[in-house]
């Protein structure tokens, strides 16, 4: 992290009317929320996330599904935000710094963020895979690789709330991000990839709009080069560096 790079991010938002941000699994990871590369060689490594977290796996076999899903939700609980999260919550309750995520966990909410757009859904807004009524589940860890999921009224079953691979983003999230880039001064992107779409998109959408984009991040990334301020350092260092300084 260079100080020019922060002085410059300081300055940015200290003249944005809105800013937006886009965390993603880098925000988590150091919290100790594996990514799904994390979890292909840890503690998920028997399993391929692609085999339990599609359509079709949850067709093909439920339980395996449901158990998989009830172990990520056991590891998120036993985990708290970081000084990134908090350093967001606090920025929120005085200016106008809305956060979007494409995290499934629900450390921004912990840490005090009242107004999350959840892009991917989240693993703790479980709902009927028939009829979509929503339910509140208890979390267990699972002693064994399956475990049933709950019936719903209808007669359909519980499943995560969490967009699978071959779905499609909730609408309704992704038009509040895109309103969002499209309406913001500043946009920040927050350890992402960038290389999972739509969401990457946004980045094009903010800077075609007009906004200073932003990227913190320890790795260079497909959207770097999209950039106004690169900020080589993780979301728990570089965030309180800038939202402690930033007018509210």
């Amino acid at each position: 992290m260079t100080d020019a790079a922060i002085a410059a991010a300081v300055e940015a938002v200290r003249a944005a009317d809105v800013v937006t941000v886009l965390t993603g699994a880098g925000m988590s990871a150091e919290s100790g929320v594996p990514t799904f590369r994390d979890v292909a060689t840890g503690v998920w490594a028997k399993y391929d996330p692609m085999t339990v977290a599609t359509p079709e796996a949850w067709e093909a076999d439920p339980a395996l599904v449901w158990a998989w899903y009830q172990r990520r939700r056991a590891l998120v609980q036993a985990v708290q935000p970081n000084a990134g999260h908090h350093a967001l919550a606090r920025w929120a309750s005085r200016a106008d710094v809305g956060v979007v995520t494409q995290n499934v966990d629900d450390l921004h909410e912990r840490a005090g963020s009242s107004d999350v757009i959840h892009l991917h859904g989240s693993l703790f807004a479980c709902r009927c895979d028939m009829c979509e009524r929503p339910h509140s589940v208890a979390v267990i860890d699972p002693d064994g690789d399956r475990l049933t999921p709950p019936e719903c009224e209808c007669g359909g079953q519980v499943r995560p709330g969490v967009v699978w691979f071959g779905e499609e983003l909730p609408h309704n999230a992704f038009a509040e991000a895109t309103a969002r880039a499209t309406g913001c001064d500043v946009f920040v992107l927050v350890g992402t990839s960038g290389v999972v779409y739509p969401a990457a998109g946004l980045a094009h959408t903010a800077r075609d709009a007009g906004a200073t984009v932003i990227e913190i991040n320890p790795q260079e990334t497909e959207l770097s080069e999209v950039c106004d301020i690169t900020i080589r350092s993780t979301a728990a260092t570089a965030l309180p560096a800038i939202a402690g300084t930033a007018s509210g």
